[in-house]
């Protein structure tokens, strides 16, 4: 997101391997095995920032304030950083894990990754808009054309009709906007001035709108979404302005709302005008206030400081001490904290969302008319 960022026998398991091996061989050619692949998996693609990037980041020429390749990120699951910024895993990898999907790997990792389940393009600091930490972070626009050249390598292993079925079938995930409106704060942007905030969030919602467009001309019809946090209450914006002696910086928060009811009102349109388009539309902003202001009762015992960081809500961005500062303070128990960073969340908060957006009672005439399980079976 942010920036500055049944046990057999030996001998019965080898006759049976073998006699599967056999049968394959003689009877299935590689393309048919791809392409029976290409039907029994519903593919994830993801986009967005650094909620869900798992590690492209690494890959790029950026600095260390969009980068979480270091100590003490991935200390509670992975035990080693991957480049997710959290102390462990993603809200995108939990909803791989409830898809039955494996992990999935970021587009730039090396080697020679098989795009057959999905990929993520997610970039930590990307913005909807190209100028969001531009040069910094992959933005969206280049992720979709990343996706592009994913589009292109499943038609050349499936042919064209098995890769257009595994796309229609697949679901786009998106995490996107809030550094948009967060670069405001943290540089010495001046877009405020030129646009209203009406304006402003027009802009970010049109280019989002584009990219979505775009995805399902070229087949994609099931979407799913989270609206953006309580950007003004995250530990490193509350410090901003000292004379808010530590409360939500209230600017950020309306640029929140107000983006977040054009998303909504942005799907609603899109359902009407796209034939068979598809959504789920995640409250993270809602769900994840409730556990800011009452952590206890989802089992935390903090839920506005951070685990990671220094100084007042240990809202400075020095986690790992290769940001803002070498010196940074870790708490013993990340699972008793809503945040991890000063913009990032605890993998169990992150566990939390996606349990709720997974398993969602679906509310006909509201904001979320299907929760992700509905959309990665819905044909």
């Amino acid at each position: 997101m942010v920036r500055k960022s049944v046990m057999a026998r030996p001998s019965s398991l080898f006759h049976v391997f073998f006699l599967h091996v056999a049968l394959v061989s003689s009877c299935t050619t590689s393309t048919e095995i791809r392409s029976e692949h290409s039907r029994n998996h519903v593919a994830l693609f993801i986009f967005g920032d650094s909620f869900f990037d798992a590690g492209n980041n690494n890959y790029i020429n950026t600095t260390t304030l969009d980068q979480a390749n270091f100590w003490p990120y991935g200390e509670t699951y992975f035990k080693f950083p991957t480049g997710r910024f959290s102390d462990g895993r993603l809200i995108s990898d939990f909803i791989a894990e409830y898809a039955k999907l494996p992990m999935i790997p970021p587009f730039l990792q090396p080697g020679n990754i098989q795009y057959y389940h999905g990929v993520n393009f997610a970039s930590a600091g990307a913005g909807a808009l190209v100028e969001t930490f531009q040069d910094a972070v992959i933005d969206l626009k280049t992720q979709l054309k990343y996706y592009k050249k994913v589009r292109t390598w499943l038609r050349s292993k499936l042919g064209k009709v098995e890769a257009e079925i595994a796309l229609s079938k697949a679901v786009y995930l998106f995490s996107i906007g809030t550094n948009d409106y967060m670069s405001i704060f943290l540089t010495n942007s001046t877009v405020l001035n030129s646009y209203s905030k009406s304006e402003y969030v027009g802009i970010v919602i049109g280019n989002l709108t584009t990219i979505v467009k775009d995805i399902y001309k070229r087949g994609g019809r099931k979407f799913g979404f989270i609206n953006l946090l309580p950007m003004g209450c995250a530990p490193g914006i509350r410090i901003i302005k000292a004379e808010n002696n530590g409360s939500c910086l209230e600017e950020a928060s309306s640029l929140v709302n107000l983006h977040n009811k054009a998303l909504s009102e942005l799907l609603r349109k899109l359902e009407k005008q796209l034939k068979g388009f598809k959504y789920s539309l995640y409250n993270f902003n809602i769900n994840l206030r409730q556990r800011m202001n009452h952590p206890s009762k989802y089992g935390f015992k903090e839920g506005k400081g951070a685990c990671c960081g220094s100084g007042q809500f240990r809202g400075v961005f020095s986690c790992g001490g290769k940001r803002l500062g070498k010196e940074f303070q870790l708490c013993k128990n990340p699972n008793e904290y809503v945040f991890w960073d000063s913009y990032h969340l605890t993998q169990r908060v992150y566990k939390q969302l996606a349990d709720q957006m997974w398993n969602g009672a679906r509310k006909p005439n509201s904001v979320w008319p299907y929760n992700l399980r509905d959309l990665f079976q819905a044909f």
